[in-house]
C-alpha cells in the first residue's frame, strides 16, 4: 500500500484561511438574521406576518379545555407572534369553535389550518379577531383539535 503526503503550499493555505474566514462571516450573518427575526417588528407593515397562532391547548388537558374567556397562557399555545409585541388570546366558543384575538392588531386577512387530523376555517370577526371551526377530517361536524392560524 502507497502513502501520499499531504503537501501544503503557500496558496493553499492562502484558501484555507479564506475559507475559514468566509464561512465563519456566513454563520455570523445567518445568526445575526435570526436574533434581528425573533425581535418584535416595530410596525406592523401590509403584506408582512403580523400574527402567528398554533393552538393546541394545555397538554395535561387537552384542547377541549380551552376555557371560554380569552386568555393568553403560553401552555394553550405552541406557538404564538403578534406584531404589536401584545398579546395573543384564546377561547373556546363551543365544541370545534374558537375565537384568537391578536390584541392592538388591525389585521383582517387570515389563514387557518388544522394540525394532524384535523382541518380549519376561519372567518374574520373584526380586525385582528377570529373564528376558527376545526373538524376531523371525515366528520362533517365540528371537533375539538390543534390549529394554527396566520393573520397576514
Amino acid at each position: 500500500m502507497r502513502r501520499t503526503r499531504l503537501s501544503i503550499t503557500p496558496g493553499t493555505a492562502i484558501s484555507l484561511v479564506a475559507l475559514f474566514f468566509a464561512l465563519g462571516g456566513s454563520a455570523f450573518a445567518v445568526g445575526e438574521r435570526i436574533q434581528s427575526a425573533s425581535v418584535a417588528q416595530q410596525r406592523c407593515a401590509n403584506g408582512a406576518v403580523r400574527g402567528i397562532a398554533t393552538v393546541t391547548g394545555d397538554p395535561s388537558k387537552g384542547i377541549a379545555n380551552v376555557p371560554d374567556q380569552f386568555s393568553s397562557a403560553n401552555v394553550l399555545f405552541a406557538r404564538k407572534f403578534n406584531c404589536t409585541g401584545r398579546a395573543v388570546q384564546v377561547r373556546r366558543t363551543e365544541i370545534g369553535v374558537y375565537e384568537v384575538r391578536f390584541v392592538g392588531n388591525g389585521a383582517t386577512s387570515v389563514v387557518a389550518n388544522g394540525l394532524g387530523l384535523f382541518s380549519a376555517s376561519v372567518e374574520t370577526l373584526s380586525p385582528g379577531t377570529f373564528r376558527v371551526r376545526v373538524q376531523n377530517i371525515g366528520r362533517a361536524d365540528e371537533d375539538d383539535g390543534p390549529f394554527v392560524v396566520v393573520a397576514v
